[in-house]
């Protein structure tokens, strides 16, 4: 039995971009923490009345927090996944889902969460439920972490999947977004999670598993 799951939205309703700031805070500078938040509210203020889309604008700000890590080697990436994972991403986890996950994985399923995320920072999470982890791949490169290819979102996180795992199609899959559309139709039990507006719509017209009443960002 294969499971997988998002992870933003689905799984918590952290921020990566806020974990990366605050371990900026923390242990690089406090001036350019807060500079980083400052210069992020027009477009959060925008993406908020639905002018941009939400989605797309949280992916962005995630790849550029990847430029905060200043001098990056493998040892500080680590530092600053856990970091964000313990202080932000944990903290803020969707107990009723993460409890689902474990069970499948008690129950002997393969678990994963398949994340538009970069890799680094999925896998602390993922570790405390004992899942996989299939999200963008990084790179260090002169001491600056970069994402190694295209984002891994929509048509092309599913197509990685299965790619992966050698299969056609998956038992289960959890999603909050019109996003994970492509990755929902692939399961042979979709659950639309805390799903935003178009998704529930969706997911209400083809008799899919609703759990949760509101999107993470409504």
């Amino acid at each position: 039995m294969i499971v997988l799951s998002d992870m933003n939205g689905t799984l918590t309703t952290g921020s990566p971009f806020l974990g990366v700031v605050d371990w900026v805070r923390h242990n690089q500078s406090k001036i350019e923490a807060a500079w980083y938040k400052l210069s992020i509210m027009p477009s959060y203020f925008l993406a908020k009345r639905g002018l941009i889309d939400w989605q797309t604008w949280g992916q962005q700000l995630m790849l550029d927090s990847l430029g905060y890590i200043k001098d990056a080697t493998p040892e500080k990436v680590a530092h600053v996944s856990e970091w964000l994972v313990e202080h932000e991403l944990w903290m803020k986890r969707r107990e009723d889902v993460v409890a689902r996950l474990v069970k499948h994985r008690e129950d002997g399923a393969k678990t994963y969460i398949a994340s538009s995320m970069m890799e680094p920072f999925l896998e602390p999470f993922a570790r405390r439920i004992g899942a996989e982890v299939i999200g963008t791949p990084t790179e260090i490169v002169n001491g600056r972490l970069k994402m190694v290819g295209d984002m891994v979102v929509n048509e092309k996180k599913i197509e990685q999947v299965l790619s992966r795992l050698g299969v056609d199609r998956v038992d289960v899959a959890y999603g909050d977004s019109i996003m994970d559309a492509p990755m929902l139709e692939k399961a042979d039990r979709p659950i639309a999670v805390y799903p935003e507006e178009r998704l529930r719509a969706m997911a209400q017209e083809r008799g899919w598993e609703i759990l949760g009443d509101a999107g993470w960002y409504a």
